[in-house]
Parts: structure tokens; sequence; C-alpha cells
């Protein structure tokens, strides 16, 4: 079956490789008709999670906001899948740096820092344009697919441009492996934290709850004293991404336990408001949390 499912991998990457962007944006809006009208994938996930972090939203606001978080998880689903077969120019086309003279300072030092951000709008492409746009190395963690033909050749397409990809499950390893070499770790810190890890997490005011989040980023900022920085992606138009770095911290030592969480939950949240529709609303964030 793994093989099997791995062929009916390559066939779709096949597919929609071969299908050019305009083309493909009507495509992305076929699967967000299905998925919000005919199959309401997670819809009542999709209200819960608004309706609890937007008690101001009226009904119409409500609709809109679902509609356009279809849209945005359909595209990202079909960018993902394109980014397997795009060339050096297009990346660095649709997913750029506008501000990349940020990371000069640690570039003229050698320093290796921590990049987070969230699932928001088209993280995905972050693994391919940011070796594209940084002399230092550049390490992505990921979760390990379960099927090893689609994880070997995700890891392989991946790291096409240079980025090391490194599994979540060997973070710890991964930080010690390259400590000496100058490094920009990419984390994602917004996903849902298991219930074993809940005692590690830190808890955080965030979009109207007391929400746990990833330690990750944080402790490997202070163990390592790595600055931490955040990459604010937005969509300017379909297919079309800035990518915003602003610093949350250069001294994480000097800042009490759990503020450069704090710090992160608060800018993410401040973007997640202005544009709510482009956050990943189908997750299961708060699930089983009081």
């Amino acid at each position: 079956m793994s093989l099997f499912g791995a062929f009916l991998f390559f066939l779709v990457i096949i597919l929609i490789g071969i299908i050019p962007f305009p083309l493909l944006n009507g495509l992305s809006n076929f699967i967000a008709f299905i998925l919000y009208r005919i199959v309401g994938y997670r819809k009542k996930v999709v209200i819960q999670n608004l309706t609890a972090s937007f008690h101001e939203m009226n009904q119409n606001e409500l609709k809109r906001v679902m509609k356009l978080f279809y849209k945005n998880l359909a595209d990202i689903f079909l960018e993902g899948m394109k980014a397997f077969t795009m060339f050096r120019k297009q990346i660095l086309k649709r997913h750029k740096i506008i501000n990349p003279e940020v990371l000069d300072q640690f570039q003229d030092t050698n320093q290796s820092i921590i990049v987070v951000t969230g699932h928001y709008a088209n993280w995905e492409w972050g693994s391919l344009s940011a070796s594209l746009q940084t002399k230092l190395n550049v390490i992505a963690f990921y979760k390990p697919l379960h099927n090893t033909y689609i994880d070997r050749f995700v890891i392989w397409s991946r790291s096409k441009f240079g980025t090391t990809l490194a599994s979540i499950k060997e973070t710890a390893p991964t930080f010690e492996k390259f400590k000496n070499i100058p490094s920009i770790y990419l984390m994602a810190s917004d996903q849902n934290v298991p219930k074993k890890f809940r005692d590690r997490a830190y808890w955080v005011p965030f979009l109207n709850r007391n929400t746990p989040f990833l330690h990750g980023a944080e402790k490997y900022a202070r163990l390592y004293n790595l600055p931490v920085v955040y990459a604010d992606i937005q969509r300017v138009k379909r297919g079309y991404y800035t990518i915003q770095l602003s610093i949350i911290t250069t001294k994480p030592l000097e800042l009490a336990e759990g503020m450069i969480t704090e710090l992160y939950a608060r800018k993410l949240e401040s973007i997640i408001q202005q544009k709510p529709e482009n956050w990943l609303w189908s997750h299961r964030r708060w699930k089983s949390i009081p």
C-alpha cells in the first residue's frame, strides 16, 4: 500500500507540475468549493475556532472569512504540491524576503538565529526560498511522513536549493550538530501541543484563550543564546508572497523565561487578527483544552 500511495502521490505531482499557475488558481477555486460547500471539511472545527477567537464576528463576517479560509487552504495545498516542480527563479519571484537587511547583522558576524513563523499563508515554500536569500546555512524542521517513499522524496525536493531538512524528532541532536556552523533554524511554533507534553509547554493568552505553545524555539534560543526573528508571510496576490522579518530578541538570556514564546504569540496573534482567513483554522489547536 505504501508503494501504491507513493505512485498516486507522484502522479498528482506530475499533473500539478504541468499546470500553469493561472489554471492552477481555477483548480484551487474548484477544490475550495468542494471542501466548503460539498464535503464540509472540518467545518465544525473551523466554526468553533473562529467564533471562540472572534467573539464580535457576526454571521455574515463569519461566512466571509470561512469562504476565504477554504480558498486559502486549497491554494496552500496546490502550491505545496507545485513546489516539487518549481525552479529557482519561480521561488525567488513568488516567495520574496522584502527586508533581507535584517539578516545582514547575523551574516556579517556569522551568528546563528532561529526564525519562527506560523501556519499562515504559504509557509510551505519557506524551506525552498530561505536558502536562496541568505548566505547562512538553512535548517528546516519538519514532521516525517508515514510513507517512507514519499518522505524520502519530500526530503530530497525541499532540500534541492540547499536547505537541510531535519525531523522534529531529532531537534536536539540537530542543534548540537550545527552549533558551530552559522545557521538559520526555521521553526513553525503554533502546532497543537499533545496532552503528554503540556506540562512542558508555555501557556500564553492567545485569541481569547489560555493556549499552550511548543517550548522548542524558546528552549533552544536560551540554550544556545540564539537571536529569534519572526517571519511574517503575506499573500500579495494568488501565488505571490512577501516575507517581512522582524526581530523578537537578540538577547534571549536577558528575557524572563516564557517571554520569547509570549512575544511570538503576540506577534502571530496580531497578524491573524488583521487577516484571519490566512491561518489554519481547520487544525484542532485547542482540542481537549478547557
